[in-house]
């Protein structure tokens, strides 16, 4: 059965890394909350459609609304860590990300009962600045990430990176390098990275809630397609919470660029979302890990 991947980063609209200058860590406790609510609307459209998927919790959204990460684990879907505070990696000390991804792994895991595996840092902002968050993945006990953007970008994004899942594999000096040829057990995490579409000898950036909300349906219809018939791989899609919300409160102070990108098309999300799920078949990333282990099983014992 052909598969894509359907991915929701579990943050609230006032959180989003645009608007973290007009609405930095300290005052998020004064905006209205609309998260849990949201997330209910994707989990009763997921539940209608019969599909998988894997949500990023946010630690701060989960400590104050913990039924969240409970509904989601009950109703089948993965609970996976999105860090605590949505701090970009650039913008911490090793240590400090170290205890963000840790303290909400922990969070998680208390919520549901079960071991949380993955990880996407918030703005997609591990790149090889930050290669040392591989060993506190590692060492914390997530199993995958989802956190590299294959594109050219100031702020985020490793060019060269393939875009298929591939192997991020520690070496003997000490760093880390990525490899498909990681078979069965060995000293890694899983990448598993946002889809581009190659033009013109660049990645292009594709998937997300902004592209969805920004270009015509038809388009993203097209790009799975490609993925799938094409290039032989799945389709790696994500979207927010508040990206189904066009009644979310506005938040002033932000440019005009940032303000244009979050509130685009907000009242057309859901309607494509459900001719999304409706038209392909969607799957949580742990269930690939599964897949992709029983795979190795296979070529080991050929």
């Amino acid at each position: 059965m052909h598969y894509n991947f359907l991915t929701f980063d579990v943050e609230d609209y006032f959180q989003v890394s645009a608007f973290e200058k007009v609405s930095p860590l300290d005052s998020w406790e004064k905006w209205e909350l609309r998260v849990e609510k949201n997330t209910d609307k994707l989990l009763e459209l997921l539940d209608e459609s019969g599909q998988n998927a894997t949500f990023f919790v946010l630690g701060w959204v989960a400590e104050r609304c913990p039924e969240i990460s409970r509904k989601i684990a009950a109703a089948g879907h993965e609970v996976a860590s999105h860090g605590y505070a949505h701090r970009r990696v650039y913008t911490q000390s090793r240590e400090e990300f170290g205890a963000d991804i840790r303290r909400s792994k922990q969070l998680l895991e208390d919520q549901v009962g079960e071991e949380v595996f993955g990880y996407r840092a918030p703005s997609f902002s591990i790149s090889e600045k930050v290669s040392w968050a591989y060993d506190e993945l590692y060492d914390a006990g997530y199993r995958y990430d989802s956190s590299v953007f294959p594109v050219k970008h100031d702020l985020y994004g490793i060019s060269e990176w393939p875009q298929r899942a591939n192997c991020v594999v520690k070496t003997e000096e000490g760093g880390w390098v990525y490899s498909a040829d990681c078979v069965g057990e060995c000293h890694c995490l899983r990448e598993i990275p946002v889809s581009t579409f190659r033009f013109a000898g660049q990645n292009l950036p594709i998937t997300g809630g902004g592209y969805f909300r920004l270009l015509p349906y038809r388009f993203t219809r097209y790009l799975l397609n490609y993925f799938l018939f094409r290039k032989h791989q799945p389709f790696m899609f994500y979207l927010h919470p508040w990206e189904i919300d066009p009644e979310q409160p506005h938040i002033g102070g932000a440019g005009w660029k940032s303000r244009f990108r979050h509130y685009l098309n907000l009242d057309l999300t859901e309607r494509r979302l459900r001719l999304l799920l409706r038209e392909f078949h969607f799957t949580a990333i742990r269930e690939f890990l599964t897949l992709d282990r029983e795979h190795s099983e296979i070529l080991k014992a050929s």
